[in-house]
């Protein structure tokens, strides 16, 4: 990950919440670069996991000058902006629909990864304990719409809760549920029965 803005906020200005560093950021600009500090990694695990580490430092730098530009419409009432910085870069994934399931379609027919290769799939399918889940699952995620695929891997490669999840798509939290329980029913069906992003369920609703 290289992609930074060359604004260095000092030291004291890196703690608070991100609705601080944000409603500061405001006045003054330079500030925004503790936001990316903050979260640019998992922007770009998720941008990677979902499109390739090929476009993945492209899609987070447009996510961070999106955020940027946007900064004064964001809700100072949300202290984590997490799902809001996920929102824009799942917009941003929208533009690439089709690539994305090509992508899956061709890492289902890839061989197991070796000890030295990155896995194809996140931890979840680890803790699922089916190491031979992998080509498997990105196979499944390619049958699922566009809708569904977003929400579910919001949840397991962002790390969202559900309400996170629903700020993020800007849909009503049972819209999430929804979503998300109809795509689980898809991956488990093709799984043979194994959802391997089931252990997100309790810190969902924690």
């Amino acid at each position: 990950m290289t992609v930074r803005p060359d604004a260095e906020p000092a030291g004291e200005d890196r703690g608070g919440s991100d609705a601080r560093m944000i409603e500061r950021s405001r006045d003054e600009p330079e500030l925004f670069a503790a936001l990316f500090d903050r979260h640019a990694d998992a922007v770009h695990r998720y941008t990677a996991r979902r499109l390739g580490a090929e476009v993945a430092e492209d899609l987070t730098a447009e996510t961070f000058t999106t955020a940027f530009q946007q900064r004064h419409r964001y809700d100072l009432a949300r202290a984590d902006a997490r799902p809001w910085l996920f929102g824009i870069a799942t917009n941003l994934i929208s533009r690439h629909r089709r690539a994305e399931a090509r992508r899956f379609r061709a890492l289902a027919r890839l061989p197991e990864p070796g000890q030295d290769e990155e896995p194809v799939a996140d931890r979840a399918v680890a803790r699922a304990g089916a190491a031979g889940v992998r080509r498997e699952l990105a196979a499944a995620l390619s049958g699922l719409s566009a809708r569904h695929r977003d929400v579910i891997l919001l949840v397991a490669w962002g790390g969202l809760d559900y309400e996170q999840a629903a700020q993020a798509l800007g849909v009503p939290i049972g819209t999430v549920r929804s979503r998300l329980n109809r795509a689980r029913s898809r991956l488990r069906e093709a799984l043979g029965g194994t959802d391997p992003t089931a252990f997100r369920e309790v810190e969902a609703h924690a």
